[in-house]
């Protein structure tokens, strides 16, 4: 054994370091996505692989070594958006990662207040903010405004005569990146039929990314979040601020991660 930990190069450390956080990161960026389906799925192969050798299963191992010598082509088709979204993020900070905390807490507080008058006007509202992993696709189609975050301005966006009210703001860090942008819809039968195509689309964009979403109803005026694929309604003034001072000026402090918004997200 001691032999053993002689022969270990200091460059076999930083390997071994390098590959975790390489390996690190792209589970965070695949972590609530598809592709983390698509990689459990991969994993079954791997392991039906395995049972089929051991078993002598010939035809089956022969059709899963047949896909297997195909794997580099099926991963990249697969993780299409995965890839294009990592490359996207490299050399892009995190969310309020430059911001000091009263900016952090002013930007926050500037969405709720919206929301809420918003909510109290009846007017339909889909409020993206952008966490770790990039929107940089779904901003590319919307119109760039990289705008500062003001109740006024996400007002005179959802206006009901303003011509981009119908699509999505995605906001990253303090600052309104785009509006008008266009979401995923949500496909999940378990979906409530009584929700509209906003609703769908706050929850498809919470399903596909970390995003939270913050939807108003335009029939109701109750605000409603989308986070990690899951919706929580009616949210008052109070809640909404506290869940999203949670989510994101605790996880930046390091103290916390997003767990703590989402456990509370879920007791509201």
């Amino acid at each position: 054994m001691l032999e053993l930990v002689k022969q270990v190069r200091w460059q076999d450390l930083f390997d071994i370091v390098l590959v975790s956080i390489i390996l690190y990161r792209i589970l965070l960026i695949i972590k609530g996505t598809k592709a983390a389906q698509m990689l459990v799925g991969l994993g079954v192969l791997l392991v039906a692989s395995f049972f089929s050798k051991y078993l002598q299963l010939y035809t089956m191992d022969w059709i899963i070594q047949s896909f297997w010598s195909q794997v580099v082509i099926a991963l990249i088709v697969l993780f299409q958006p995965e890839i294009r979204r990592a490359l996207a993020q490299m050399g892009e900070s995190s969310f309020f990662q430059g911001l000091t905390s009263a900016e952090e807490l002013r930007s926050l507080e500037e969405i709720v207040r919206a929301a809420v008058a918003l909510a109290n006007r009846k007017i339909g509202a889909l409020i993206v903010i952008e966490r770790e992993v990039s929107l940089k696709d779904y901003v590319e189609i919307g119109t760039p405004l990289d705008a500062k975050v003001s109740k006024e301005l996400l007002l005179s966006v959802f206006h009901p005569t303003s011509p981009i009210h119908d699509g999505a703001i995605v906001i990253r860090g303090n600052r309104v990146v785009a509006a008008g942008c266009f979401l995923p819809i949500t496909l999940g039968s378990d979906v409530s039929k009584a929700l509209g195509t906003r609703h769908r689309a706050g929850i498809g964009i919470a399903e596909e990314t970390d995003a939270v979403a913050i939807i108003v109803s335009e029939e109701t005026g109750s605000i409603s979040l989308a986070m990690n694929g899951k919706l929580e309604t009616r949210l008052d003034m109070g809640t909404l601020r506290d869940v999203l001072t949670d989510l994101f000026t605790e996880a930046k402090k390091g103290k916390t991660t997003a767990a703590k918004g989402a456990k509370e997200f879920q007791k509201g």
